[in-house]
């Protein structure tokens, strides 16, 4: 790639297509003036990458998962990062965190690192103590030195900064605001007409996000269509649900798609359901994307009392919580909205004010001083 700008090269470990956070990033980048180079990799289900304005590369492994996984993407990383021209560094999450830093120190290129969670408090470490020492070991042993480091809330970066002794900057995961978006009609999109559409939708719809739970409380639930739109470590488990449950009438699940695409579905929902469980530091803090998806398209949402959810919710006033996770306090809670036509009105508008307040132009400004001091 020849070019006269600098250039910022970006990592992350997924296939690059459904992570919206890491793409706003890339933009931000080039709204700064760098031309970007985009790296991750490539799966066997892996949607296609189309008119993008950035370079990307995704990487093929012959493992994808497992130690033998996170060895050779790390070391394939570590050279493409090393051969590469770059004036800036930016990686996302610990698992790319190792040949960036170092990287960084042979090259002497700025480093800005971008911790989408807690990493090491995932459940999947945490029922692995062995995996998570690693992770906590490389995390240990390079997050203090770093100069710039963001992440998704202030419940994080607080963890980060009392634990490490490093300034991290919250920059919430909102999504941009499309203007003049005109969605694709329930007809259209093949919804009926005359039924409630639930949303679940995301990424990482995996053990402990509730998902199992709501499928169940699906059974309880009438004259609604639930729709669970993404992928995620439950994903046959929830398949296998509604299969021996005979709940194909009343829940369909969607493999994940792009944006612009998930944007129609979200925009004709009547509630969208964020249900994550308090099993887990990184669930407890977490602020899923979907918050302000549902926010920005209008759609009051039901969720559970974790802190940085509830903070927003209850600040707008654009949705209700569950105490619980049975499959019949869900249920009651999704027939208490939608039974109630002013109820929901009441929410819908509260979501405006919301998608007023909370969008990308005002939250990259911080990304965009970041990234102009480490220039």
């Amino acid at each position: 790639m020849f070019t006269t700008k600098k250039i910022a090269v970006v990592s992350v470990i997924n296939d690059l297509v459904t992570d919206n956070r890491v793409n706003k990033s890339c933009l931000t980048l080039m709204e700064c003036g760098y031309d970007v180079v985009l790296i991750g990799r490539e799966l066997p289900n892996s949607l296609p990458i189309k008119n993008w304005p950035f370079a990307t590369e995704r990487m093929r492994l012959l493992f994808l998962k497992g130690p033998l996984f996170y060895f050779f993407f790390n070391f394939r990383l570590f050279f493409k990062l090393l051969f590469k021209k770059a004036d800036l560094l930016f990686s996302n999450d610990l698992d790319t965190l190792l040949p960036n830093y170092w990287v960084s120190k042979i090259k002497s290129i700025p480093l800005i690192y971008d911790s989408h969670e807690l990493f090491c408090e995932v459940p999947e470490l945490l029922n692995a103590p062995f995996k998570q020492k690693i992770w906590l070991k490389v995390e240990k042993s390079i997050v203090p030195k770093l100069k710039s480091c963001i992440t998704v809330n202030d419940s994080i970066a607080n963890i980060f900064e009392e634990k490490y002794k490093v300034k991290f900057q919250a920059i919430r995961n909102i999504p941009v605001t499309v203007e003049n978006f005109k969605p694709l009609s329930k007809e259209q999109l093949g919804l009926p007409l005359d039924k409630k559409i639930i949303l679940l939708q995301g990424a990482g719809i995996n053990v402990d996000r509730g998902a199992e739970e709501l499928v169940d409380a699906m059974k309880f639930v009438d004259n609604a269509l639930l729709l669970i739109i993404g992928g995620g470590d439950c994903w046959d488990i929830l398949q296998k649900k509604v299969k021996d449950q005979d709940l194909w009438k009343k829940i369909i699940l969607i493999d994940k798609m792009p944006k612009l695409q998930l944007m129609s579905y979200t925009f004709n929902a009547d509630l969208g359901i964020s249900i994550d469980k308090n099993t887990n530091l990184n669930y407890y803090y977490s602020l899923p994307n979907k918050i302000f998806d549902y926010l920005q398209a209008g759609v009051p949402i039901l969720a559970t009392r974790l802190p940085e959810i509830e903070n927003i919710i209850s600040a707008y006033q654009a949705g209700i919580f569950i105490e619980d996770h049975q499959p019949e306090t869900i249920a009651k809670a999704i027939e208490k909205l939608l039974s109630s036509e002013q109820t929901l009105l009441e929410y819908k508008q509260n979501t405006k004010i919301a998608a007023r307040e909370l969008n990308w132009e005002k939250e990259k400004q911080k990304l965009i001083s970041i990234i102009k001091q480490v220039a």
